[in-house]
């Protein structure tokens, strides 16, 4: 792994919201689900820096270039009584990956939860994704095998009552 010596890792700003979003749209291509990306660049940025922010995103910059982000936001632990920081996407451009770059995002997110006094930071691997898997254990991360993922999704969630 060689070090991206010009790497700079920040937090997104408001001009960086269509940047992120062809980000997005390249994660969803790594990951075959293009077709899933139904939201535009101009929602994400309202949900980053709108009245109500419901996300953070940081950027990972290589000679100028944004080469990958995390995107998260807060959630709360009832037993420990502190919020924590789920990390809902982490992604690197595949040309960039071995150099550091995923491990500065993480590590930029991780900070931050220190610096909010979170209890925990979560994320969520695909379970075909073995390389994933691999970098995340090096890192220290634990892949929990006795909680599973629920979803209710838009169309189902204004008719939960009568189901």
């Amino acid at each position: 792994m060689t070090a991206c010596s010009n790497l700079i890792v920040r937090f997104a700003e408001p001009a960086d919201y269509s940047v992120l979003f062809k980000l997005i749209q390249g994660l969803a291509e790594y990951e075959k689900l293009s077709h899933a990306v139904t939201g535009n660049a101009l929602a994400l940025k309202e949900h980053l820096f709108g009245s109500h922010k419901y996300i953070e995103a940081i950027l990972a910059e290589s000679a100028g270039q944004a080469v990958g982000f995390a995107l998260f936001f807060h959630n709360y632990s009832t037993f420990l009584t502190k919020p924590g920081i789920y990390l809902e996407d982490l992604f690197v451009l595949p040309e960039y990956r071995r150099q550091g770059i995923g491990k500065a995002l993480i590590t930029k997110v991780a900070q931050t939860a220190v610096e909010r006094d979170c209890g925990r930071l979560e994320w969520s691997v695909l379970d075909w994704n073995e390389s994933a898997k691999a970098f995340y254990r090096s890192m220290g991360a634990s892949i929990l095998d006795d909680w599973q993922i629920c979803r209710v999704t838009e169309d189902i969630i204004p008719n939960i009552n009568s189901l």
